[in-house]
């Protein structure tokens, strides 16, 4: 059986992707497949799973030697499992940069292409085998583009996400307006989650100036919530930054509707980072960032010391 699965702490796009591909692979390419998870999937994604009546995806927490995988959504060996170089690698399908550092046994299909969202990459795969999907993958199929594109606002869009977003919204018969601002309501509903979950449901590792940084992005159409907590979101930063092995967190909040980010100021480093990576001045524990939406494309090319 193929396990198929994406990053750990997954979005909508990692718990979806793996369920899309999945599908394909079972009732496409005949090919026995399950889609899962590396955690708990977000409130997007989960709503996503409801939404949909589609199965939450088992999690697990770790492959063994031999197995068969399916990498999607990143490529990233520190966003996988632990022993994924002992498991036999047959596929890798993403959007993300090249990070290095996956192994194979054997020459193997990849395809990473410079679009907004890896279900993009897989509704065209797919092609005309598409006409056979039925309307719960091609509802995680739009749920994820819209999603990755923040309803076409982050400039990771390409006209091409946004095509074939339309498209399956036509097929489905769904006003992308409405049904985005469904997922987004659902998306900052985080009342149930702890600091530290919050802190780490949507982060990446990265290396700056030699600090290993917890990049974080909370996405949010109600971003005066998460604001609100931003005491008790700043007292947890050392804790989550010790246990996790890294220096320190840079936790961005998101403002969909506004286009904006807010990044939380714990101490003088992320100040420092703060001022030379957005040309901002900082004189509290806060300082806005206007336009900064997209961690891939805006945030993390822009670090700086």
């Amino acid at each position: 059986m193929i396990k198929v699965f994406g990053h750990t702490a997954p979005d909508t796009d990692s718990t979806g992707s793996p369920i899309i591909w999945a599908w394909y692979l079972n009732e496409v390419r005949k090919q026995p497949a399950e889609p899962v998870l590396q955690g708990e999937p977000n409130t997007e994604a989960v709503w996503m799973l409801n939404r949909w009546d589609l199965p939450k995806p088992r999690i697990i927490q770790d492959v063994a030697k031999g197995d068969q995988c399916v990498v999607v959504d990143t490529n990233n060996p520190a966003e996988l499992p632990a022993s994924i170089n002992e498991a036999d690698v047959i596929e890798i399908i993403d959007h993300h940069l090249l990070a290095g550092g996956i192994r194979t046994r054997n020459p193997i299909n990849i395809t990473v292409r410079p679009l907004a969202c890896t279900a993009t990459i897989m509704h065209d795969l797919i092609g005309e085998d598409m006409a056979r999907a039925p309307q719960s993958i091609k509802g995680a199929m739009l749920t994820c583009i819209l999603s990755d594109t923040l309803e076409f606002r982050s400039p990771t869009t390409t006209p091409h996400d946004r095509a074939v977003a339309e498209k399956l919204a036509a097929d489905l018969g769904i006003t992308i307006a409405d049904y985005a601002a469904e997922m987004f309501a659902a998306k900052s509903d985080v009342s149930a989650f702890s600091e530290e979950a919050l802190l780490r449901m949507d982060s990446k590792e990265y290396e700056l100036g030699g600090k290993k940084l917890r990049v974080s992005v909370l996405e949010t159409t109600a971003p005066q919530v998460l604001l609100g907590r931003k005491a008790a979101l700043l007292a947890a930063m050392p804790k989550v930054a010790a246990d996790d092995g890294a220096d320190e967190v840079l936790l961005f909040i998101v403002d969909i509707l506004r286009e904006e980010a807010t990044l939380l100021v714990p101490n003088d480093f992320v100040k420092s980072v703060a001022e030379r990576s957005f040309a901002v001045t900082v004189t509290g524990d806060s300082v806005v960032l206007p336009g900064i939406m997209s961690r891939k494309k805006q945030i993390l090319p822009a670090l700086a010391v």
